[in-house]
């Protein structure tokens, strides 16, 4: 199996960013320790990306960092929170908070609070950060969006930028579909990474399993059964088709067990998997069709609510809102 070159995992969109030196009155701090297995250094050269106008990257003192006085979310979720102390924990800032410069050291948090919040009580000394230096955010997300195509990130990193742009820069699936070459349901699927345990995620980020063995493993729902292929992965070579047919056979041995006396063979026909094929291309998704004895079914995935709507807005069905029922993969 090949193996990606590791990238710089916690940086997210600040791996989109030339680190530009800044002069900073406050003291040197000791860079932030990162997950033992990734500790290597980004695998491209910053020369390599246009610079950011109005922005650069920068690894801040946690404590030089001051909340947001207009900030409209007073509540934080208990719950959410410990969750992403967790996740810090383990796998470290898949995303940069977004800060203004207020001069003699001191910066204002523009985005990204939770993840401040949660690194305060983590203990973390350091947290990595975009600063802002212009308030023209359409310009930063414009450049980051140029930027994001020409760098060599993991796909954990290309997962949480496409995240950070679509939550906190007002970026649509659309625009990073058309500015970088991509397909919406890929988009999607590659946000969908940031789904994964974090042991999964962890591997990965090093290269270890690739985004196509990741994604075959978002088949699975339960996250103790996808550490388990990915360890087997790992330790067999598994390829990414082998890992695919492992999932269906996973998926279909669960309901055989619990009806087992009960189930009927499925009809096999050649046409069926043209069919799928078919339609896999016309929704630009996975589709699946089965034929029983006495009935059939058609399943088509997707990845978001927004990719949901696609889909029936091609079928040819009006969409009652969905949008504002949230976000998460599923079928239809």
């Amino acid at each position: 199996m090949k193996n990606r070159p590791r990238g710089g995992l916690g940086r997210g969109l600040g791996a989109l960013i030339p680190t530009a030196p800044a002069v900073d009155p406050s003291p040197p701090v000791a860079p932030m320790p990162a997950p033992a297995p990734l500790d290597s250094p980004p695998a491209f050269p910053d020369d390599q990306l246009s610079p950011v106008p109005g922005a650069r990257f920068a690894e801040l003192p946690v404590t030089s960092i001051v909340p947001n006085a207009k900030q409209p979310r007073h509540v934080f979720d208990e719950e959410a929170l410990e969750e992403l102390k967790t996740s810090i924990r383990e796998v470290g800032f898949l995303q940069p908070i977004v800060v203004r410069d207020l001069g003699d050291g001191q910066y204002e948090l523009v985005m990204g609070e939770r993840r401040w919040r949660a690194a305060q009580a983590i203990g973390k000394e350091s947290i990595p950060a975009i600063v802002r230096e212009t308030r023209d955010d359409a310009m930063l997300r414009d450049a980051l969006l140029e930027n994001i195509h020409r760098a060599n990130l993991n796909p954990l990193e290309e997962a949480a930028a496409y995240q950070q742009l679509l939550e906190e820069f007002g970026a649509t699936h659309e625009e990073l579909a058309r500015r970088i070459g991509r397909s919406r349901p890929q988009i999607s699927n590659t946000i969908r990474l940031l789904n994964l345990p974090a042991p999964v995620q962890r591997r990965v980020a090093a290269g270890v399993l690739s985004a196509g063995h990741a994604r075959a493993l978002l088949g699975l729902d339960d996250g103790e059964a996808q550490e388990k292929l990915a360890l087997r992965i790992v330790a067999e070579g598994i390829s990414v088709r082998a890992t695919e047919e492992l999932v269906a056979l996973a998926l279909a041995d669960g309901p055989a067990k619990k009806a087992a006396p009960t189930r009927r063979a499925k009809v096999h026909a050649p046409a069926l998997n043209e069919l799928a094929e078919r339609l896999s291309d016309r929704f630009d998704t996975r589709v699946k069709v089965d034929i029983g004895r006495n009935k059939g079914k058609i399943t088509i995935e997707f990845a978001t609510v927004d990719d949901l709507e696609r889909i029936v807005g091609m079928i040819g069905v009006e969409d009652e809102g969905l949008s504002s029922g949230g976000g998460g993969g599923g079928s239809e």
